[in-house]
């Protein structure tokens, strides 16, 4: 799908010599599929200072939006919030996965180890000729959306860009403003420049690889937005909510310029992940092809 979403972006800049700026709006595997992709179409340029700058296919990167995104992907405690944090369970979807989803399966849980990092690895540098944390780089502002509860589906934390003891002991149910209701958290992380650290708080060496994808996604700013639904009658399916209460409203609104002709977005939303039936029915579709 991300080489797929590359040739699709491609082609729309193609048919509209005009536009000169891009952004995209992912939600859910779509935020992974989005990063493959502006991997694939970063252009590195040389600026007149000298610096190293980068477009995305002659573009200007404005906003890289993800929405309850599995950044970290899905093997781990509460990563799969439906497992319930069962071990038993956790293991035995690591271990099936690739049975059920295909491809995607062994990207989401990390299993992808064929003679090289898995995928997810990968994608949090420059990896031969995809340019994943260059491309990122370039974008003039990145959000990660994520549901703090209900989100039955990606877990707090891998949609958050957090290890596990990053998580806010408190819990975080009082609105920030009247405007927007549902979000409960924003700040703003990342820029890490010194050399990575394990934390002390590392268990095995899954937390430590889960630390790593953290750590090499944070090299760049983001901008934190945690959302809660506890008050909705709809916050059982938070995962699908998210992206309808939130999408048009605040991403829109704050994110694009009035120039419209100069702009285009992609809205990158994958179905696999909307409820456990399309899990089932678009199963062997994957992230990269």
């Amino acid at each position: 799908m991300g080489e797929r979403l590359a040739e699709e972006v491609e082609e729309v800049i193609t048919q509209m010599p005009g536009v000169r700026k891009i952004s995209f709006v992912a939600h859910s595997l779509g935020g992974l599929v989005a990063r493959y992709a502006i991997g694939r179409l970063y252009r590195p340029t040389s600026s007149e200072k000298g610096s190293r700058e980068g477009t995305i296919c002659g573009l200007k990167a404005m906003n890289f939006i993800t929405v309850a995104t599995p950044h970290l992907g899905s093997r781990g405690y509460k990563q799969v919030p439906f497992l319930f944090g069962v071990a038993v369970f956790e293991r035995a979807a690591c271990q099936m996965s690739h049975w059920i989803f295909g491809r995607t399966g062994r990207h989401l849980f990390l299993t992808d180890c064929e003679g090289e990092p898995p995928l997810l690895q990968r994608m949090v540098a420059d990896f031969g000729d995809l340019y994943f944390m260059s491309a990122l780089r370039a974008f003039r502002r990145r959000v990660a959306y994520a549901n703090v509860n209900y989100d039955h589906i990606v877990g707090w934390r891998t949609a958050s860009i957090r290890c596990n003891h990053e998580l806010p002991k408190e819990n975080w149910e009082d609105s920030l403003n009247e405007k927007y209701p549902h979000i409960v958290h924003e700040e703003v992380v990342g820029g890490c420049t010194e050399r990575y650290e394990p934390s002390s708080c590392i268990n095995d060496e899954f937390d430590m690889l889960e630390d790593r994808l953290a750590y090499g996604l944070l090299r760049v700013p983001w901008e934190r937005v945690d959302v809660s639904f506890h008050t909705s009658k709809w916050r059982f399916v938070a995962h699908s909510l998210i992206q309808v209460s939130l999408s048009f409203s605040r991403f829109i609104s704050l994110s694009l310029t009035r120039r419209w002709p100069n702009y285009i977005i992609f809205i990158c939303s994958v179905i696999i992940f909307i409820c456990s039936v399309n899990n089932l029915l678009c199963a062997k579709l994957n992230f990269v092809g």
